[in-house]
Protein backbone atom coordinates (compact mmCIF):
# COMPACT_ATOMS: atom_id res chain seq x y z
CA UNK A 1 0.00 0.00 0.00
CA UNK A 2 1.05 3.40 -0.70
CA UNK A 3 1.63 5.96 1.66
CA UNK A 4 1.46 9.84 2.27
CA UNK A 5 3.28 11.33 5.07
CA UNK A 6 -0.19 12.23 6.51
CA UNK A 7 -0.75 8.62 7.10
CA UNK A 8 2.15 8.98 9.96
CA UNK A 9 1.82 12.52 10.73
CA UNK A 10 -0.67 14.00 13.38
CA UNK A 11 -3.84 14.98 11.19
CA UNK A 12 -4.30 18.44 12.62
CA UNK A 13 -0.60 19.46 11.80
CA UNK A 14 -0.61 18.20 8.46
CA UNK A 15 -3.90 19.61 8.00
CA UNK A 16 -2.20 22.99 8.89
CA UNK A 17 1.05 22.58 7.38
CA UNK A 18 -0.89 21.42 3.88
CA UNK A 19 -3.17 24.20 4.11
CA UNK A 20 -0.45 26.63 4.80
CA UNK A 21 1.34 25.12 1.30
CA UNK A 22 -1.73 24.95 -0.69
CA UNK A 23 -2.20 28.85 0.28
CA UNK A 24 1.51 29.85 -0.64
CA UNK A 25 0.88 27.88 -3.93
CA UNK A 26 -1.51 29.59 -4.62
CA UNK A 27 -0.13 33.11 -4.15
CA UNK A 28 2.82 31.74 -5.89
CA UNK A 29 1.27 30.03 -9.17
CA UNK A 30 2.11 31.12 -12.93
CA UNK A 31 0.59 29.53 -15.87
CA UNK A 32 2.60 26.16 -17.20
CA UNK A 33 5.84 27.18 -16.06
CA UNK A 34 7.31 23.47 -15.82
CA UNK A 35 9.02 23.02 -11.89
CA UNK A 36 10.85 25.33 -9.90
CA UNK A 37 13.16 25.19 -6.93
CA UNK A 38 14.21 27.68 -4.22
CA UNK A 39 18.06 28.68 -4.97
CA UNK A 40 20.97 26.73 -3.15
CA UNK A 41 23.90 28.43 -0.87
CA UNK A 42 25.41 25.11 -2.47
CA UNK A 43 25.21 25.64 -5.84
CA UNK A 44 28.52 26.12 -7.73
CA UNK A 45 28.58 29.31 -9.85
CA UNK A 46 30.13 27.53 -12.95
CA UNK A 47 28.28 27.59 -16.49
CA UNK A 48 25.76 24.59 -16.47
CA UNK A 49 26.07 22.23 -19.58
CA UNK A 50 22.93 22.59 -22.12
CA UNK A 51 19.80 20.23 -21.48
CA UNK A 52 20.57 18.45 -24.22
CA UNK A 53 23.75 17.49 -23.33
CA UNK A 54 22.91 16.48 -20.06
CA UNK A 55 20.11 14.64 -21.64
CA UNK A 56 21.63 13.05 -24.44
CA UNK A 57 25.07 11.71 -23.10
CA UNK A 58 24.80 9.59 -19.96
CA UNK A 59 25.58 6.20 -18.27
CA UNK A 60 22.26 4.11 -17.55
CA UNK A 61 22.78 0.46 -18.54
CA UNK A 62 19.42 -0.42 -17.77
CA UNK A 63 19.01 0.86 -21.31
CA UNK A 64 22.07 0.09 -23.57
CA UNK A 65 26.21 0.54 -22.29
CA UNK A 66 26.27 3.63 -25.13
CA UNK A 67 26.30 7.18 -24.03
CA UNK A 68 23.37 7.67 -26.71
CA UNK A 69 21.43 4.58 -25.56
CA UNK A 70 19.91 5.70 -22.23
CA UNK A 71 17.91 8.71 -24.53
CA UNK A 72 17.28 6.41 -27.51
CA UNK A 73 15.93 3.45 -25.89
CA UNK A 74 14.46 4.89 -22.06
CA UNK A 75 11.16 6.18 -23.32
CA UNK A 76 9.74 2.63 -22.78
CA UNK A 77 9.83 3.48 -18.94
CA UNK A 78 6.49 4.44 -17.14
CA UNK A 79 7.52 6.78 -14.16
CA UNK A 80 3.78 7.55 -13.27
CA UNK A 81 2.37 6.03 -11.04
CA UNK A 82 6.14 5.37 -9.25
CA UNK A 83 6.58 4.69 -5.34
CA UNK A 84 9.67 4.13 -2.82
CA UNK A 85 9.58 1.39 -0.39
CA UNK A 86 11.36 2.64 2.51
CA UNK A 87 12.01 0.23 5.32
CA UNK A 88 14.50 -1.57 7.30
CA UNK A 89 15.37 0.14 10.42
CA UNK A 90 12.89 2.80 10.49
CA UNK A 91 9.88 3.94 12.66
CA UNK A 92 7.80 4.03 9.76
CA UNK A 93 8.33 1.69 7.37
CA UNK A 94 5.89 1.98 4.06
CA UNK A 95 5.83 2.49 0.23
CA UNK A 96 5.80 6.05 -0.36
CA UNK A 97 4.83 8.31 -3.73
CA UNK A 98 7.38 10.32 -5.27
CA UNK A 99 5.09 13.40 -4.75
CA UNK A 100 4.93 12.49 -1.15
CA UNK A 101 9.10 12.50 -1.16
CA UNK A 102 9.30 15.11 -3.23
CA UNK A 103 6.92 17.56 -3.44
CA UNK A 104 7.15 20.12 -6.02
CA UNK A 105 6.77 23.31 -3.42
CA UNK A 106 9.60 21.93 -1.59
CA UNK A 107 12.29 21.49 -4.15
CA UNK A 108 15.91 23.18 -4.40
CA UNK A 109 17.65 24.08 -7.18
CA UNK A 110 21.15 22.56 -6.81
CA UNK A 111 23.25 23.57 -10.03
CA UNK A 112 26.26 20.47 -9.21
CA UNK A 113 29.61 19.32 -10.81
CA UNK A 114 29.31 15.54 -12.30
CA UNK A 115 32.50 13.69 -11.92
CA UNK A 116 32.27 10.37 -13.72
CA UNK A 117 35.01 7.82 -12.99
CA UNK A 118 35.72 7.79 -16.43
CA UNK A 119 37.41 11.35 -16.17
CA UNK A 120 34.49 13.03 -18.01
CA UNK A 121 32.38 16.28 -16.09
CA UNK A 122 29.41 18.29 -16.11
CA UNK A 123 27.82 21.25 -14.35
CA UNK A 124 23.86 20.50 -13.93
CA UNK A 125 21.09 22.39 -12.50
CA UNK A 126 19.49 19.67 -10.50
CA UNK A 127 15.91 20.18 -8.72
CA UNK A 128 15.25 18.00 -5.65
CA UNK A 129 15.34 18.02 -1.98
CA UNK A 130 17.41 17.33 0.77
CA UNK A 131 17.55 13.16 1.17
CA UNK A 132 17.77 13.86 5.07
CA UNK A 133 14.27 15.16 5.14
CA UNK A 134 13.05 11.75 3.96
CA UNK A 135 15.00 9.75 6.22
CA UNK A 136 13.83 12.06 8.84
CA UNK A 137 10.53 11.83 8.31
CA UNK A 138 11.01 7.86 7.86
CA UNK A 139 12.18 8.49 11.52
CA UNK A 140 15.86 6.56 11.27
CA UNK A 141 16.48 4.16 14.38
CA UNK A 142 19.51 4.26 16.51
CA UNK A 143 21.25 1.18 14.95
CA UNK A 144 21.20 2.10 11.29
CA UNK A 145 24.84 3.08 10.17
CA UNK A 146 24.03 3.10 6.22
CA UNK A 147 21.55 3.68 3.43
CA UNK A 148 21.19 1.00 0.67
CA UNK A 149 19.32 1.35 -2.60
CA UNK A 150 17.92 -0.18 -5.13
CA UNK A 151 16.86 0.34 -8.63
CA UNK A 152 13.50 -0.81 -10.42
CA UNK A 153 14.07 -4.25 -12.05
CA UNK A 154 12.02 -4.24 -15.02
CA UNK A 155 13.31 -6.11 -18.12
CA UNK A 156 10.50 -5.47 -19.84
CA UNK A 157 10.99 -1.87 -19.81
CA UNK A 158 14.49 -1.45 -19.38
CA UNK A 159 15.78 -3.54 -22.41
CA UNK A 160 19.65 -3.61 -21.51
CA UNK A 161 18.35 -5.50 -18.12
CA UNK A 162 18.15 -8.31 -20.96
CA UNK A 163 21.90 -8.73 -20.90
CA UNK A 164 24.15 -10.19 -18.06
CA UNK A 165 26.42 -6.67 -17.51
CA UNK A 166 25.46 -6.39 -14.06
CA UNK A 167 23.83 -8.80 -11.54
CA UNK A 168 20.78 -6.94 -11.43
CA UNK A 169 19.09 -4.87 -10.40
CA UNK A 170 21.53 -2.15 -9.48
CA UNK A 171 22.66 -1.71 -6.06
CA UNK A 172 24.11 1.11 -4.16
CA UNK A 173 24.67 2.53 -0.70
CA UNK A 174 26.45 5.30 1.49
CA UNK A 175 26.93 5.52 4.96
CA UNK A 176 24.17 7.33 7.17
CA UNK A 177 26.68 10.38 7.90
CA UNK A 178 27.05 10.71 3.93
CA UNK A 179 23.03 10.29 3.40
CA UNK A 180 22.34 13.10 6.09
CA UNK A 181 24.50 15.43 4.93
CA UNK A 182 23.05 18.77 3.64
CA UNK A 183 24.38 18.25 0.08
CA UNK A 184 23.08 14.71 -0.53
CA UNK A 185 19.84 14.83 -2.26
CA UNK A 186 16.91 13.01 -4.34
CA UNK A 187 16.30 15.24 -7.68
CA UNK A 188 13.26 14.67 -9.55
CA UNK A 189 13.89 17.35 -12.12
CA UNK A 190 16.59 19.42 -13.86
CA UNK A 191 16.56 22.65 -16.11
CA UNK A 192 12.92 23.08 -14.60
CA UNK A 193 11.67 20.33 -16.37
CA UNK A 194 10.71 16.85 -14.95
CA UNK A 195 13.54 14.69 -14.53
CA UNK A 196 14.02 12.83 -18.23
CA UNK A 197 13.68 8.95 -18.45
CA UNK A 198 17.23 8.50 -19.11
CA UNK A 199 18.38 10.65 -16.58
CA UNK A 200 17.11 8.64 -13.75
CA UNK A 201 13.17 9.41 -13.95
CA UNK A 202 11.25 9.91 -11.57
CA UNK A 203 13.73 10.15 -8.84
CA UNK A 204 17.37 9.51 -8.31
CA UNK A 205 20.18 9.85 -5.97
CA UNK A 206 22.72 13.07 -5.98
CA UNK A 207 25.99 13.01 -4.25
CA UNK A 208 28.47 15.24 -5.95
CA UNK A 209 31.41 14.66 -4.11
CA UNK A 210 31.52 10.87 -5.52
CA UNK A 211 31.80 9.55 -9.14
CA UNK A 212 28.36 9.63 -10.70
CA UNK A 213 28.05 5.53 -10.42
CA UNK A 214 27.28 6.45 -6.70
CA UNK A 215 24.21 8.63 -7.71
CA UNK A 216 21.68 6.09 -8.30
CA UNK A 217 18.64 6.21 -10.60
CA UNK A 218 15.30 5.11 -11.16
CA UNK A 219 14.87 4.45 -7.31
CA UNK A 220 12.42 2.10 -5.94
CA UNK A 221 13.94 1.47 -2.55
CA UNK A 222 15.75 2.99 0.01
CA UNK A 223 16.95 0.51 3.19
CA UNK A 224 18.09 1.18 5.98
CA UNK A 225 20.51 -1.19 8.06
CA UNK A 226 23.60 -1.84 10.15
CA UNK A 227 25.78 -3.60 7.81
CA UNK A 228 27.83 -2.11 5.00
CA UNK A 229 25.23 -2.90 1.72
CA UNK A 230 26.49 -4.78 -0.92
CA UNK A 231 27.15 -2.17 -4.23
CA UNK A 232 26.89 -3.05 -8.39
CA UNK A 233 30.29 -2.19 -9.10
CA UNK A 234 32.31 -3.44 -6.28
CA UNK A 235 30.95 -6.92 -6.68
CA UNK A 236 31.47 -6.86 -10.16
CA UNK A 237 35.06 -5.56 -9.87
CA UNK A 238 36.28 -4.88 -6.85
CA UNK A 239 39.89 -4.29 -7.16
CA UNK A 240 38.15 -1.43 -9.20
CA UNK A 241 35.55 -0.28 -7.38
CA UNK A 242 35.33 0.33 -3.62
CA UNK A 243 32.42 1.28 -1.30
CA UNK A 244 33.13 4.87 -1.15
CA UNK A 245 34.08 6.16 -4.42
CA UNK A 246 34.91 9.45 -3.62
CA UNK A 247 36.25 11.65 -6.30
CA UNK A 248 40.04 11.41 -5.61
CA UNK A 249 42.92 12.59 -8.46
CA UNK A 250 45.41 11.23 -6.33
CA UNK A 251 44.25 7.49 -6.68
CA UNK A 252 43.56 6.38 -10.68
CA UNK A 253 41.12 3.90 -11.16
CA UNK A 254 43.28 1.06 -13.33
CA UNK A 255 41.72 2.34 -17.02
CA UNK A 256 41.40 5.86 -16.30
CA UNK A 257 44.02 8.57 -14.75
CA UNK A 258 41.57 10.43 -12.15
CA UNK A 259 44.24 13.57 -12.12
CA UNK A 260 42.19 15.47 -15.02
CA UNK A 261 38.86 15.67 -16.63
CA UNK A 262 37.04 16.44 -20.02
CA UNK A 263 34.14 18.44 -19.39
CA UNK A 264 31.18 17.34 -21.47
CA UNK A 265 30.31 20.16 -24.66
CA UNK A 266 33.62 22.32 -23.74
CA UNK A 267 35.43 21.59 -27.21
CA UNK A 268 37.94 20.12 -28.76
CA UNK A 269 40.36 23.04 -28.03
CA UNK A 270 39.15 23.54 -24.32
CA UNK A 271 42.08 20.63 -23.04
CA UNK A 272 41.27 18.93 -19.93
CA UNK A 273 41.08 20.60 -16.87
CA UNK A 274 42.22 19.31 -13.07
CA UNK A 275 40.09 17.14 -11.15
CA UNK A 276 39.61 18.79 -7.42
CA UNK A 277 39.45 16.58 -4.10
CA UNK A 278 36.16 15.72 -3.81
CA UNK A 279 35.32 17.41 -7.02
CA UNK A 280 35.62 20.41 -4.94
CA UNK A 281 33.14 20.26 -2.02
CA UNK A 282 36.15 19.21 0.65
CA UNK A 283 35.25 22.16 2.07
CA UNK A 284 31.92 20.57 3.13
CA UNK A 285 32.92 16.86 3.24
CA UNK A 286 36.50 16.58 4.49
CA UNK A 287 35.82 15.73 7.66
CA UNK A 288 33.29 13.06 7.03
CA UNK A 289 36.46 10.47 6.09
CA UNK A 290 38.96 12.03 8.87
CA UNK A 291 41.37 9.54 9.52
CA UNK A 292 40.91 7.12 6.81
CA UNK A 293 43.30 6.29 4.16
CA UNK A 294 41.56 7.19 0.98
CA UNK A 295 43.74 5.29 -1.40
CA UNK A 296 42.61 2.13 0.52
CA UNK A 297 38.96 3.37 1.00
CA UNK A 298 38.32 4.14 -2.45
Amino acid sequence: MKLKWSDITPEAAYLNRRAFMAAGIAALATPALGLSGAPSAFSTDEKPNSFDEISNYNNFYEFGTGKSDPAAYAGSLKTKPWSVAINGLVDRPGSYGVEDLAPDAALEERIYRLRCVEAWSMVIPWLGVPLAGILNKAGVQSGAKYVAFRTLEDPAQMPGQQTGIIDWPYREGLRLDEAMHPLTIMATGLYGKVLPNQNGAPIRLVVPWKYGFKSIKSIVSITLTDKRPETSWQMLQPSEYGFYANVNPQVDHSRWSQATERRVGAGLLAGRQETLMFNGYGDQVAGLYAGMDLAKNY
